[in-house]
């Protein structure tokens, strides 16, 4: 079991991350912009490097829903592979079956 404060601190980047999403998304369409002028595109790249750290997408990272552990995760269950192992055999997942030739 993963520490209880690395579990609330994703929860924590989770919520700014969605906080500063329409924000972040305005900004970075107009630095992609073509037709935009460079004058526009630097004050733009500059208010993007002022919105917090945690506010960018990149800084999640997924954890186990069970255990919260934060290596070894599978997105498609949202689970870590040992507690996907241990509810596979017990048969608790549906349409997975332990494979055996």
């Amino acid at each position: 079991m993963a520490k209880l404060a690395l579990i609330n601190r994703e929860a924590k980047r989770a919520a700014v991350v969605a906080k500063y999403a329409a924000k972040r998304e305005k900004l970075l369409v107009i630095i992609n912009d073509q037709n935009a002028s460079e004058e526009e595109q630097f004050q733009a790249r500059l208010k993007l490097q002022q919105l917090p750290r945690n506010s960018s997408p990149v800084r999640l990272h997924n954890r186990c829903k069970l255990t919260g552990r934060s290596r070894g995760v599978y997105r498609k269950f949202g689970l870590g592979r040992s507690k996907l192992r241990d509810l596979a055999f017990k048969g608790e997942i549906p349409g997975l079956v332990k494979a055996s030739w």
